[in-house]
C-alpha cells in the first residue's frame, strides 16, 4: 500500500528553481533514500512534504489523504514525523523536557512510550535530567529521533542522521534505523553517506539539481557503476 505520493513538485526559494517536477512515492513498510550532493535539494523535499515550505505545482498525498497544503504542527497528528538536519532539539531543556515535547499532540498516557525510547536508546536514560545542548553530537542525534517517535509516527523523515557523528556513532544511528524499520515504522531517508543509505533501503531516488535523476532499488544503485563514481568513490 502506497503511504506517500510526491506528484510533479515544484518549490522556488525566490526566483531560484530549487526542486524541478519531482515524483516519488513510499510504500508502507519501506525505506526510501534520497540521496545526492550537497545542494541537489533533498532536505527542500522533505521540508516540502512535511508543510514547512509550499510547492508551486502538484501534490502531497498521505495515507490516501491530500497534504499538499496542510500546516506542519497538523501532520503529526495524522502520523508523520520529520527529524529535520543540524536535530533541532531544545537545547535549554533536559532530555525528559525534550521527549515530553515529543508527546505534545497526545492525550493518553505515553511513560510505555518513553520507558520504549529509553530501551532503544540507553544512553538518553543515563542523561534523562541533563540539559540538551550539553550533550554530545551523537546523543543529540539519538534524542532527536527518540523525540520523533514520541509522536507515534507511522512515516519517520530523517534528515542527514549521520552528519558529523563519528564512523562508530554512524553505524549504531544506521543499526537502531534499521531496528526502527523492522518494528514497523515506514523511514524515508535523506543522507549523504550514500553507502550507507543504500545499503539498508528497499529503494533509493538520487537527486540532481532539484530533479530526480535515477531510481531503483538499493541493491540496483549501489551495484550501478555510475552512482559508485559519482556517490561511492568507486
Amino acid at each position: 500500500m502506497r503511504m506517500l505520493a510526491v506528484n510533479n513538485i515544484n518549490v522556488y526559494y525566490g526566483k531560484i528553481h530549487a526542486i524541478k517536477d519531482v515524483s516519488f512515492e513510499v510504500k508502507s513498510g519501506e525505506i526510501v533514500a534520497l540521496i545526492g550532493a550537497n545542494g541537489a535539494g533533498k532536505s527542500t523535499i522533505l521540508k516540502t512534504i512535511s508543510g514547512l515550505l509550499r510547492s508551486k505545482t502538484g501534490s502531497i498525498s498521505f495515507n490516501n489523504e491530500l497534504i499538499t497544503h496542510t500546516e506542519a504542527h497538523k501532520l503529526i497528528a495524522k502520523g508523520m514525523a520529520h527529524v529535520p538536519e543540524g536535530r533541532r532539539i531544545f537545547l535549554q531543556m533536559t532530555v525528559m523536557e525534550n521527549l515530553d515535547m515529543g508527546a505534545y499532540i497526545r492525550k493518553d498516557n505515553y511513560k510505555k512510550d518513553i520507558e520504549s525510547v529509553f530501551q532503544r536508546f540507553p544512553r538518553l536514560q543515563e542523561r534523562k535530567n541533563q540539559i540538551a545542548g550539553t550533550l554530545s553530537g551523537g546523543e543529540q542525534q539519538m534524542l532527536a529521533m527518540g523525540r520523533a517517535l514520541m509522536g507515534k509516527p507511522s512515516l519517520l523523515m530523517l534528515d542527514e542522521p549521520s552528519m558529523g557523528l563519528a564512523p562508530i556513532l554512524v553505524d549504531q544511528i544506521f543499526g537502531i534505523i534499521k531496528e526502527l524499520h523492522e518494528s514497523g515504522t515506514t523511514i524515508l531517508l535523506v543522507e549523504q553517506n550514500a553507502e550507507k543509505a543504500l545499503a539498508i533501503a528497499d529503494r533509493a531516488y538520487v537527486l540532481e539539481s532539484g530533479k530526480v535523476a535515477v531510481s531503483g532499488t538499493g541493491k540496483e544503485l549501489a551495484a550501478s557503476d555510475k552512482i559508485k563514481k559519482a556517490y561511492l568513490g568507486g
